[in-house]
């Protein structure tokens, strides 16, 4: 993953208990379903006709567009099983935690006489509760990849990098060029 959202949905999405729907047909009847019918929305939401998500619907087209075929898996996903993804986020966000694996360049601001040049770490960590609740609870609340990333680092600064308040109590941790992240619950 290239981004903290996209690992967050990613672990999220670990938790299903079922396959997503695979034909365009299934999709777009379950998208039909979760806005109660209301074809129209449904193509607001894909950008596409009224009459061709009936289409899709009745099984008269089979093999959407490339770029259609992406928005169509990406907003099933994104509302696939809705009452597993809240058991997860609150397991991680209650008793679990969550763990990250990344890769990114992490600098310091610290004490004179120390280094703070940034260096490219791959670091696999796990994050306690409080941690894993914030990143879900500012994801829900739609904050920028920016700000997700912010709460990341503070995990990744106390727990990694301060051993939890042990050691290099002013350091203050930046991570940035974010090659690689994935979460697990």
């Amino acid at each position: 993953m290239d981004t903290v959202g996209e690992g967050l949905e990613g672990a999220l999405q670990a938790a299903f208990t079922r396959p997503v729907p695979k034909s365009a047909g299934a999709q777009m009847r379950y998208l039909v379903k979760q806005y109660k019918g209301r074809t129209g929305e449904v193509a607001r939401l894909l950008g596409i006709s009224r009459r061709t998500v009936e289409r899709y619907v009745r099984d008269q087209l089979k093999r959407p567009r490339p770029e259609l075929a992406t928005r169509l898996e990406r907003e099933v996903r994104r509302r696939w099983q809705p009452q597993v993804r809240a058991r997860a986020r609150k397991a991680a966000a209650t008793t679990g935690g969550i763990m990250i694996d990344t890769r990114a360049r992490f600098g310091y601001t610290a004490a004179p006489g120390t280094t703070d040049d940034a260096r490219l770490r791959h670091l696999t960590v796990a994050l306690p509760p409080d941690f894993a609740g914030r990143l879900f609870d500012a994801q829900e609340a739609g904050a920028t990849e920016q700000q997700l990333r912010q709460i990341a680092a503070e995990g990744l600064q106390e727990i990694y990098f301060k051993d939890q308040g042990r050691r290099a109590q002013g350091l203050l941790v930046e991570y940035t060029d974010l090659e690689h992240v994935e979460f697990e619950l």
